[in-house]
């Protein structure tokens, strides 16, 4: 190939090869990522036919490297991570750690150098936040607590990695690396050499927080006022690179950091929305690339020569950070599904594993066999993690029915079950107090209906004592939970946790004390939906259902119609899906 249009034919074939691997992986049910990681490999100096320009494909993969740590910063939230950081932070620390001991001891056990056997662990500590999120909406659980605490524990991991990205490079003379590229001498002490680095990371970050949060904002306000779409954009990305370049120019930080800040500065303001908007495209397409260079440096060849080290890599990744993560989230009073389910997300290895192997081999912590374990590790955890969500409900149901199991993991929480001596009649009992919950309860405030709340968030818990709401704290589905509640006594139960395995307990255990007992659950599923009709439940109220129902009410209305014949309409609609599923049911009682 010409010389002069190597770099055409590397984006093109790049591209090309990534979007059909991508699609074929997609096709058998797995992620994209996967796809574009062997579209590398097919294009790489190791496999047969057309040879992509690794230097120019270095190249690319870095400009990937920066819009996607500017997307990271973009979309930050110190919101998000404050919501969960009494569970997120602790575990994300804990979880990292384990699975760097982990990894760094077995490395140690294959010969491995200290240094280099740390940075290996260190590389495979770190879980996909785009298969993480991804994972999540593909189930429509994102706006679930799981998947609220599966995204501040992923914005721990990469605050962790940042750190990591700026601090490698002045510890790799003290791990037996080169140090290559430092303004400092390998012989300097480490409290020097950490000295100078953290100074220059505090000058750039005072620079960016005093400085770039106020003029990039004003100076993308005034490029908007252009009204100049083209414009915009380009300002954007050339923020986005420039603070890059700058960082590790004037300050000698890593291009990773210096977008991070250029994306956290622009998320303050009012234009971040329009600025994540604009660069998406060029961010997606870039980030393809760079999981396609990365293919490029995999040694498939890998495979057939360590494959009991490939095995333990994809073990330890995919067994021992999410048992690890359950653990934890146990022993922090989250509920088993939360458990389970954030921990079966987080077990493969992620793009900042592959960031970080690359600065290692640059600094000479890592050989290529290592970097070629850690993809061989991330493609086998990426494509084998649907089986990890598969097993998530099986783990969950046997954890179910081993309450005292989790009472011995849990630590001892400061506050009581209920307040003491408060016991109540002709209530109603409310299981789960968030958007659903809470909304129940304020109408049921407004009406002076009294009513108990059983909650597993400590301080929404406290907030509700002290507006004299009777709120017990604990798992409903636990035994001696909500007997707190005073079900016996109570009128009607409000099933608002969107969890239908406790769900199930729960209707369960208030049947046995109180069999006349009215329950409205609430659920997500036709099939949930049906069980609990057939328990004899009031009402039982899916959520895409409901939300059809009202939308059709509102349609007809603004179509000329009245309300009593929008509300007929809507009741005839809701009989004949009831009639609907009485003949399924009845249908499949009778075949053979």
């Amino acid at each position: 190939m010409p010389h002069d249009t190597a770099l055409i034919a590397t984006i093109a074939v790049g591209l090309g090869l990534a979007f059909v691997f991508g699609w074929l992986a997609t096709r058998v049910g797995l992620p994209a990522l996967v796809g574009y990681l062997l579209a590398g490999v097919a294009v790489g100096p190791r496999t047969p036919g057309f040879t992509a320009d690794v230097g120019l494909s270095g190249q690319l993969a870095e400009i990937g490297v920066i819009l996607l740590m500017f997307g990271v910063g973009l979309h930050f939230s110190v919101r998000d991570l404050m919501n969960v950081r009494r569970v997120a932070v602790p575990g994300a620390l804990v979880g990292m750690l384990a699975l760097t001991l982990a990894g760094a001891g077995l490395a140690t056990l294959w010969g491995w150098p200290v240094g280099m056997a740390v940075t290996f662990g260190l590389c495979i500590c770190i879980s996909s936040t785009v298969v993480v999120i991804r994972s999540f909406e593909q189930r429509n659980a994102l706006d679930t607590g799981a998947g609220k605490l599966a995204v501040g524990w992923m914005i721990v991991e990469d605050l962790v990695m940042v750190l990591a990205l700026v601090l490698l490079p002045a510890l790799a003379p003290m791990m037996g690396g080169t140090g290559a590229g430092l303004a400092v001498r390998a012989g300097d002490p480490l409290w020097l050499v950490l000295a100078i680095t953290l100074a220059k990371v505090v000058a750039f970050s005072a620079l960016m927080y005093f400085v770039g949060r106020r003029t990039i904002p004003w100076f993308l306000w005034q490029v908007a006022r252009t009204g100049s779409r083209e414009l915009f954009t380009l300002s954007v990305l050339a923020a986005a690179l420039g603070i890059a370049v700058g960082a590790a120019v004037l300050f000698g930080v890593s291009f990773a950091l210096g977008a991070f800040f250029a994306g956290l500065v622009i998320s303050e303001s009012d234009l971040s929305h329009q600025a994540a908007a604009d660069a998406l495209p060029m961010r997606d397409a870039f980030a393809v690339l760079f999981f396609v260079s990365v293919g490029m440096l995999f040694d498939p060849g890998i495979l057939l020569r360590a494959p009991l080290k490939v095995l333990a890599v994809v073990a330890l990744v995919m067994l021992v950070k999410p048992a690890v993560s359950g653990l934890m989230l146990l022993r922090l009073r989250k509920p088993a599904r939360s458990a389970v389910q954030v921990g079966a997300s987080l077990g493969e290895i992620g793009e900042f594993s592959f960031i970080l192997a690359g600065l290692a081999i640059s600094l000479g912590l890592l050989d290529e066999d290592g970097r070629s374990l850690i993809l061989a590790g991330a493609i086998l955890s990426i494509s084998l993690n649907p089986l990890l969500f598969a097993a998530a409900p099986r783990v969950e149901r046997w954890l179910g029915r081993r309450w005292q199991l989790i009472d011995a993991i849990e630590a001892s929480s400061e506050i009581p079950v209920v307040t003491a001596g408060r016991r109540m009649r002709d209530h109603a009992i409310v299981v789960g107090y968030g958007r659903v919950g809470g909304t129940i309860g304020r109408a049921l405030s407004q009406c002076g209906v009294p009513y108990a709340v059983v909650e597993q968030d400590r301080q929404l818990v406290d907030r509700l004592r002290e507006r004299g709401v009777c709120a017990v704290y604990g798992d409903a589905a636990r035994p001696g939970i909500l007997e707190q509640a005073s079900p016996a006594a109570a009128r009607l139960l409000v099933v608002a946790t969107p969890d239908p395995f406790q769900a199930r307990q729960v209707v369960e255990l208030a049947r046995k004390v109180n069999a006349s007992i009215d329950i409205v659950v609430r659920t997500h599923t036709s099939a949930e939906q049906a069980y609990f009709e057939q328990l004899g439940v009031g009402r039982v109220v899916m959520g895409e259902h409901e939300l059809a129902l009202g939308m059709a009410h509102y349609a007809v209305v603004s179509l000329g119609h009245g309300d009593d014949e929008a509300e007929a309409i809507v009741e005839q609609l809701r009989g004949a899906d009831r009639r609907d599923r009485a003949a399924r049911d009845v249908a499949g009682a009778s075949a053979p």
